[in-house]
């Protein structure tokens, strides 16, 4: 099986592209991305080929390495994600009981987006 690195691939739009050890260029369709694996540019793979109307296209893809996120390297420390957390905690809660009462929470951009942050660190 040919091997190459993730030129691009992104989840929303469901494709993305490799670039092969031997400097072709193949399509990477979500399909062909084991479930659960997030790839970036750069990862290594080893993927199955196949021809489409559009060209090669990967059938299968195996993480062979993954590559260190940049996101690692500007990591919150455990201390201070505590303060975050327990903020965090109180937001959510004002936000239950808005819901409790039958209506969406002010804000609700500003809650998706602290959860969004939080779930980048996370996820690393």
């Amino acid at each position: 099986m040919p091997t190459g690195r993730v030129k691009f691939f992104d989840d929303k739009k469901g494709f993305g592209f490799i670039t092969g050890d031997d400097g072709q260029e193949v399509y990477l369709p979500a399909s062909a991305v084991p479930i659960g694996a997030r790839l970036r540019s750069g990862t290594r793979v080893e993927y199955g080929v196949g021809e489409t109307r559009r060209g090669p296209a990967a059938l299968q893809v195996t993480v062979l390495e993954k590559t260190p996120s940049l996101a690692a390297a500007n990591r919150r420390s455990p201390e201070d994600m505590v303060p975050i957390i327990e903020d965090l905690i109180k937001i959510l809660d004002s936000a239950s009981n808005s819901l409790r009462r039958g209506r969406y929470p002010d804000g609700g951009p500003r809650i998706a987006r602290a959860l969004r942050t939080l779930a980048e660190d996370f996820d690393v």
